[in-house]
């Protein structure tokens, strides 16, 4: 359009980036009967405003279509979703705006020519036609994000559920492991004792030997006792062998003696007996 956004014919100031989020309604019912006059200046101003509007709805939708295609892809993210909500908002208080701006260049247009009638004919078809695949557009992102809303949903619900799964899983493996922890307690605990009864008999054992030590040295003193006194008797024995070998030679020497003499004699009798003889 020749003139810009916010700066129309006839100096008047419009504010079309409200952010307004009411869904758009067009309605093309006829302005009050007060505007009776035709004003060539307010009809070019309302006209080159809706145009403009018409025009940012239109670029509006194009910028929808690209959201559109990125819904349920890597980038549906928290941002995408809040552009898509600042575009709606902006392009519904456009719709607004113009749907009112027709209402008042209906007005206008009625004491107008029959161009200007087919001005405004052109730019009310060409808002319907705006808004309407506007509206559809909405309508398909609305569908859109529901249903990836719903799949992220049960996207959630699944890893919610397969999370519970694993955290029951795991649940019943430190069971296990404390269950096994614990019996690995009470076989330590079992061992423990069994080394505390060994100690308790070694103990035993060693009480037991202590009172053998003592008696075997009591045994061992008897033994010596005994010793010593066989040890005299042997020796007194020994005293009395010598004593009675002693003895026997005497007696064998005395009996030697009385033997040689005996035969002395003999051989004395006998040579007397022969002189006598002879």
């Amino acid at each position: 359009m020749a003139q810009a956004l916010n700066n129309p014919a006839g100096g008047t100031h419009r504010d079309y980036g409200a952010t307004s989020s009411a869904t758009p309604e067009v309605s093309f019912a006829a302005a009050s009967s007060g505007n009776s006059g035709f004003s060539p200046t307010e009809f070019v101003s309302l006209s080159e405003d809706i145009g403009h509007n018409i025009t940012s709805i239109h670029s509006s939708t194009k910028q929808l279509e690209k959201q559109l295609k990125l819904i349920g892809t890597a980038k549906d993210l928290s941002a995408l979703r809040e552009k898509i909500h600042s575009i709606n908002t902006k392009s519904n208080a456009r719709v607004q705006t113009t749907s009112q701006d027709l209402q008042r260049l209906q007005a206008v247009v009625r004491h107008g020519d029959r161009q200007q009638k087919l001005q405004l004919d052109k730019l009310t078809q060409g808002f319907q036609d705006v808004v309407e695949k506007y509206s559809m557009l909405q309508k398909r992102i609305s569908q859109a994000t529901r249903q990836s809303y719903q799949l992220a949903a049960e996207a959630e619900r699944e890893s919610v559920m397969s999370a519970r799964t694993e955290l029951l899983q795991q649940q019943r493996q430190d069971q296990n492991e404390l269950e096994q922890q614990h019996s690995m307690l009470v076989e330590r605990q079992r061992q423990v004792e069994l080394i505390e009864a060994d100690i308790l008999d070694v103990n035993a054992i060693m009480n037991k030997l202590s009172t053998m030590v003592v008696e075997q040295r009591a045994v061992v003193d008897n033994m010596e006792t005994l010793i010593d006194r066989t040890a005299a008797d042997v020796e007194e024995g020994r005293s009395e062998l010598q004593k009675a070998a002693a003895s026997r030679n005497s007696h064998r020497r005395k009996i030697l003696i009385l033997l040689v003499i005996a035969v002395i004699i003999g051989l004395v009798v006998t040579g007397i007996i022969v002189g006598k003889l002879s």
